[in-house]
């Protein structure tokens, strides 16, 4: 089966209160920023990439990406940053992921379309990540609605409409929330496991 064209857009509005605020994805791993892993991993899957982030889109002007800002006000969170990537979305399929996992999978989009439902999540070690997912822009208007009338967490939402998940050995979606996991990173960056 030829997986649909779809865009690819990454989450990197966050505050990024556990590593004393910035820009997470800016970080530098490997010598690079985190994000240009993200980049790396993610663009051969998709058609098109973006990023999500709020602020001064200069400052991811070296990555030669359009920078798509929350579309509601007050920082409400990652659904904030897919309802952004639907609205802004020029496919009908959209795969978002967070910009602090820099080993993402490389069948990722693939393996989220083989799933046969209308909304796909990744999941690893017995745990879903919802804002690594496949979502159609369709659901754009539903969405904004469900944000203005308070809902926060993605996994709720998108267990509303009848989520699949799609399941990856070892953890590909490992994502860095504090200095600590910073260095676990770049262990796991100069030393990965079997592929």
């Amino acid at each position: 089966m030829r997986t649909p064209p779809t865009f690819g857009v990454i989450l990197a509005g966050g505050l990024s209160r556990r590593m004393g605020g910035g820009d997470k994805p800016l970080r530098r791993l490997g010598g690079r920023p985190m994000l240009a892993h993200v980049i790396e991993r993610l663009a051969p899957q998709c058609e098109g990439l973006a990023i999500n982030a709020n602020g001064d889109p200069a400052r991811f002007g070296s990555f030669g990406l359009p920078v798509w800002p929350d579309s509601v006000p007050g920082h409400p969170g990652p659904l904030a940053g897919i309802l952004a990537a639907l609205e802004s979305s020029p496919l009908p399929w959209v795969v978002t992921v967070t910009g602090d996992a820099p080993f993402l999978p490389p069948d990722l989009v693939e393996r989220l379309h083989g799933a046969g439902a209308a909304l796909a999540c990744a999941a690893s070690e017995g745990r879903a990540h919802p804002p690594v997912a496949l979502w159609p822009r369709r659901l754009a208007g539903e969405l904004r609605a469900a944000i203005l009338d308070g809902e926060r967490r993605v996994g709720a939402w998108a267990a509303r409409h009848g989520v699949a998940t799609v399941a990856w050995e070892g953890d590909p979606f490992f994502n860095v929330n504090t200095l600590e996991e910073l260095e676990a990173a770049e262990r796991l960056l100069a030393h990965p496991g079997p592929s």
